[in-house]
């Protein structure tokens, strides 16, 4: 039975948000109050188990949990729709919020414009272009149903053998904490009186936005994925906390918690961390999620869940990311609480955490999706967003051995373009881009490199496309005026990822090599990182460009080759020699990259 009080402060939208926290807080039991602390899957989120469990918030894995293959935009709102009107018919009637991976545009959903990713905004050092692609991703996020974007990740990648460094913005505080600016798109700019700290959400086009992963996570010894940061804590905090200071200074609403650990100590359960730095030095008020089954992580050496769950709840943790074993999770938490283990008052601090947040995004007032945004997913100025975002993204390395191969002429008689990576929207995009782990193919609506070519050609100029270059087309080098071959990596995500050769793949360097003994040839590069460049490589390339993983828009980089903009972009990670070198460490004396921090040609 809903409650009907007409005099419950909570559901006055003109009372101050402190007052309806704590009257609603007053009306809840445990199980409910444990409930708005559990985050599960969509898949087993049935109207029953929302209404029963009194579950407090939902997502999809990245890794194809849709409401069905290639659903579009109003498919989602349907379902997020139904899920919140489970939450709403509950006693109270709270509404859950639904989270998403929106790391580079709303991702998982197809026809949504996908951006370049971070590595690649951060070469842009242009903090309110990425204010702009956070606003443009919140109304796509928004019109899905969704209301909560897992973003943006603002870890200073250390070694590129990470597996998600393409996630970061670059290698110092200084450039992904400029970056942070995508917090203010995403949610909102805070006025200049807002409250340091508190969370905010500007209005009905704005999402909740996520700092991850707190913290430290692209600092681990030999950038191993959730593996341990080896710092003091004075340069933890000067590396890696700064720019959590300047998400929180934007009013982000919410932090997630880090698989990895600091000096040996995992984050999931690290009070210090969590509680006395992020919350208590850091004035942080929104709430603390956990990664995906970040709680089970903690055993070993934490020994069985219901202490996992212990451990995490004290340090600090006030929303578990389950994600499917919820009765478990709730039936040990309630448990630890009425015997004394977890105390109810830190319960009750993660729940006024947690309404904090769907308070101030409005989630109580309008707590279902907004259609009429829904003519905002993939349109024209989005993509021409995207697109600009990828001209400002490139990072130009190498231009000529003896004269300037760029700008290239378009009008020229016939031109080569060689490599998978060409043609190949799934691997022009990289990971978290339809799953988890990315794909290969037609995998969303968007532009390819080779699509951006031929249109960006005279009507006179052939095109001849090869996936790996043929005898016949080598041994005729001289018909051609020129060669763009792209190669790079597959994609991927998290610890598959990690590589610690970062070779090239797919034979990229030989065929580089094969082409540019004949032809001319530019040789754009897709990667989350820099890969090695064989000596050859850069010998007998004409010219080099870091495309970085663009997105959808492949015209942005046919904008730039052809001479319609100029090169912009600033490496925001230092380029090593060879592997041997790693990591690289711009302050050390030994400091010897084949392409330094910042550089870029234009």
């Amino acid at each position: 039975m809903v409650d009907n009080e007409k005099s419950s402060v909570y559901k006055n939208p003109h009372a101050p948000v402190e007052a309806r926290v704590k009257d609603l807080l007053s009306r809840m039991t445990l199980p409910e109050k444990i409930g708005q602390m559990t985050l599960i899957e969509r898949s087993v989120a049935s109207p029953a188990v929302i209404t029963d469990f009194s579950i407090g918030s939902v997502l999809n894995a990245a890794g194809g949990s849709w409401p069905f293959e290639d659903a579009k935009s109003s498919d989602w709102a349907d379902m997020i729709d139904g899920y919140q009107n489970a939450a709403l018919a509950s006693r109270l009637g709270i509404p859950i919020i639904y989270g998403i991976d929106a790391v580079h545009g709303n991702n998982d959903v197809y026809g949504a414009t996908i951006f370049p990713h971070n590595i690649g905004l951060g070469a842009t050092r242009d903090a309110e272009l990425v204010r702009r692609i956070g606003a443009a991703t919140a109304l796509e996020v928004k019109a899905c149903g969704a209301h909560w974007a897992f973003s943006p990740c603002v870890a200073a990648v250390r070694d590129p053998r990470w597996g998600r460094s393409y996630e970061s913005y670059g290698e110092i505080a200084k450039i992904v904490s400029d970056m942070t600016s995508i917090v203010s798109g995403l949610q909102g700019e805070p006025p200049e009186q807002h409250l340091d700290g508190y969370p905010f959400v500007a209005g009905r086009k704005n999402v909740v936005a996520c700092a991850k992963h707190f913290v430290g996570d692209g600092g681990t010894d030999k950038g191993i994925n959730e593996g341990n940061t080896i710092l003091s804590y004075e340069t933890l905090e000067r590396i890696h906390i700064a720019p959590y200071k300047k998400c929180i200074a934007q009013g982000v609403s919410t932090v997630m918690a880090s698989y990895s650990s600091w000096n040996g100590d995992k984050l999931h359960s690290h009070h210090f961390l969590l509680t006395e730095v992020l919350k208590q030095k850091l004035g942080f008020k929104g709430y603390v999620v956990s990664d995906w089954e970040g709680l089970d992580r903690l055993s070993p050496p934490v020994s069985g869940y219901r202490n996992c769950i212990k451990v995490a709840i004290n340090a600090g943790i006030d929303m578990v990311m389950v994600p499917f074993k919820y009765e478990e999770f709730i039936h040990d938490l309630i448990d630890l609480v009425e015997s004394g283990e977890v105390p109810i008052a830190r319960v009750d601090d993660a729940v006024e955490r947690i309404l904090r947040v769907k308070f101030v995004a409005g989630l109580f007032e309008f707590p279902l999706t907004d259609r009429y945004l829904l003519p905002t997913v993939g349109c024209k100025e989005h993509r021409e967003l995207a697109r600009e975002a990828v001209r400002k993204s490139l990072v130009l390395l190498k231009n000529g051995k003896h004269g300037r191969l760029l700008p290239l002429d378009s009008n020229a008689e016939r031109i080569l373009v060689v490599g998978m990576h060409a043609d190949d929207l799934g691997y022009q995009c990289g990971g978290w881009t339809k799953t988890m782990y990315g794909q290969s193919g037609r995998i969303t609506i968007g532009t390819t490199l080779l699509d951006a070519i031929k249109s960006a050609v005279g009507d006179r100029t052939e095109v001849i496309y090869e996936k790996t270059p043929s005898k016949e087309t080598l041994a005729s080098g001289k018909r051609f005026s020129y060669a763009i071959v792209a190669v790079g990596e597959a994609p991927y995500a998290e610890t598959p990822g990690d590589n610690s050769e970062l070779i090239i793949p797919f034979n990229g360097s030989d065929i580089v090599t094969a082409v540019a003994e004949k032809i001319p040839t530019l040789v754009i590069l897709f990667s989350g990182r820099p890969m090695v460049l064989e000596p050859e490589v850069l010998k007998k390339t004409e010219a080099l460009v870091a495309a970085w993983l663009p997105g959808s828009e492949g015209q942005g980089i046919t904008d730039v080759i052809f001479g319609d903009y100029d090169f912009r972009g600033k490496l925001p990670v230092s380029w090593f020699k060879s592997v041997e070198q790693l990591p690289l460490d711009i302050d050390s004396n030994g400091y010897l990259p084949l392409f330094p921090l910042g550089f870029g040609l234009s």
